[in-house]
Parts: structure tokens; sequence; C-alpha cells
């Protein structure tokens, strides 16, 4: 965040109407409202790793162990089983 001169960059009638609320003071002016992207949305993070879970899940019913799938995606036997559960939910969905 930069520090701008408000002579520079506002325009005369409204650094005067600042001026009555505030003088000489720093002020933050907030960005408009905008909708965020959730987190991974916008470089694909979260597409990717849904591909990798749906990938695990995949093996895991082709018969690979948990273990296997340990050793294939270098995470843990936790995550591994984490990752199975929550596809197994989403997969039984209508």
């Amino acid at each position: 965040m930069g520090y701008k001169n408000g002579r520079d960059i506002l325009p005369p009638n409204l650094l005067k109407q600042l001026q009555d609320y505030i003088q000489g003071e720093i002020i933050y002016i907030p960005k408009k409202d905008q909708t965020r992207a959730g987190w991974g949305e916008n470089n694909g993070t979260r597409q990717s790793i849904q591909k990798r879970n749906h990938e695990i899940f995949r093996l895991y019913q082709n018969g690979y162990s948990v273990t296997e799938l340990i050793g294939k995606f270098h995470l843990s036997e936790d995550s591994i089983r984490k990752i199975i559960v929550k596809t197994r939910g989403l997969a039984a969905r209508p």
C-alpha cells in the first residue's frame, strides 16, 4: 500500500469535502466490494487436487491398498483414508 497525496489524485471539490472530516491524517480507502474466488479456483489447484483425489479413490476401488497409494501419491495414511472416505461420500450422492 503506497502513500498518495490527495492533491495529486482527488478532484478539488472532493478534497475540500474530505478536509471537513479529516486534515493531515492518513486515511485508508478500501477497495470496492468484490466477489473473491475460493482457494485454488483461479490457478487450477482446486481442480488438480479434485482430479488427484478421484484417481486415488478409483485406484482404491480397483484393488490398490492404502500402503500402495501412500507410495504412489506421497501422502500420509491419514490423508489417503480421509480422501477415500470423502470421495466415497461424494460418489454416493444422487
